[in-house]
């Protein structure tokens, strides 16, 4: 529930000048402060409280600290908290059409994944997300997710070939390794480290900044730059939250989440070649094959899902480039 801080002991919101109560959003998000989610979360804070001028405040919660993503997600809908940070796989476990995004190789570029996601079809997902309880504000980014093992060179489809790949627990994910003849191998991510660093897996896959932040360089030498996914966050409040504001607070809170979710995108774009750079300077393998041959080896993942999330809407995405 929503904390009102006030110097009197009355929860009165006043909005006259010298007013002595402020309205506390508690974000939770979880990852570590050192991640462009937590960057994004303090853009914010910032822009929110500078608008607000005191009225609103943002106090913000990493590492899980208010549960992992499914749990925020629950919490959001119950109004226990107030705004989230969250990947969007989680998402799906609620809002299955959401999954149409996470289809190999859909995205080409990170101005094609924006151009959907800021687009009607973005804007379509958050109407969806209403009925759930929660209030979509904006779209940011994990970003496109890479592959790394700690066998082999992947440059073609055929290398990845029997190798154990931890993957989301994700069913797109799953028949996407699959159909590249891998052992796709679904785990959560604090279970996916210890297996990489004990070899019980040969590899994973996540964006360069994931990569980088948790030196997956120590138990994978090899990386092959596939951007086989893109990964959109997705900043979120809850609706019982956003019930209870004021038109004001409304568009201060919209407007800057759109500002975090694009300083979120530019920190990534701006700071890929360096943590590429990073990962070659600690000695990573990197191969940066020609997709087209990946590609052609997941049509059947197409096949499979077009039924469910309709060609046409499959179609446009591709053709939004």
């Amino acid at each position: 529930m929503k904390k009102f801080l006030c110097v009197a002991a009355v929860f009165v919101f006043v909005f006259a000048a010298g007013r002595a109560c402020a309205l506390d959003l508690k974000l939770g998000h979880a990852i570590n402060e050192e991640d462009v989610f937590h960057k994004a979360a303090l853009k914010f804070e910032e822009l929110v409280e500078a608008r607000a001028n005191g009225a609103v405040t943002v106090t913000i919660y990493p590492n899980a600290k208010l549960g992992d993503e499914r749990n925020l997600l629950e919490s959001l809908r119950m109004g226990t908290v107030d705004m989230g940070i969250i990947t969007g796989g989680p998402v799906i476990n609620f809002l299955p059409g959401f999954g149409v995004l996470d289809l190999p190789f859909l995205f080409s570029s990170p101005e094609h994944a924006y151009k959907v996601l800021d687009g009607p079809i973005g804007a379509s997902f958050f109407t969806e997300m209403e009925k759930l309880g929660w209030k979509g504000l904006a779209y940011g980014e994990r970003g496109f997710r890479n592959l790394t093992n700690n066998k082999r060179p992947v440059e073609k489809p055929e290398d990845i070939k029997g190798l154990k790949i931890r993957v989301m627990q994700n069913q797109i994910y799953i028949d996407s390794f699959t159909a590249l003849g891998a052992n796709a191998v679904p785990m959560a991510w604090t279970e996916a480290l210890t297996a990489l660093q004990q070899g019980t897996i040969d590899g994973q896959e996540n964006p360069l900044n994931v990569i980088a932040a948790y030196n997956i360089n120590e138990s994978n030498r090899y990386l092959s730059i596939t951007r086989h996914a893109y990964a959109p966050n997705v900043i979120l409040m809850s609706m019982r939250t956003w019930n209870k504001l004021t038109p004001e607070q409304r568009k201060i809170v919209a407007e800057s989440a759109i500002e975090a979710a694009k300083h979120n995108r530019g920190i990534d774009n701006e700071k890929e070649a360096e943590w590429l750079q990073s990962l070659k300077d600690k000695g990573m393998r990197v191969s940066e094959p020609d997709l087209s041959l990946f590609r052609d080896a997941v049509k059947g993942v197409y096949e499979k899902y077009e039924q469910r999330y309709g060609k046409d809407l499959i179609q446009s995405i591709l053709d939004a480039k």
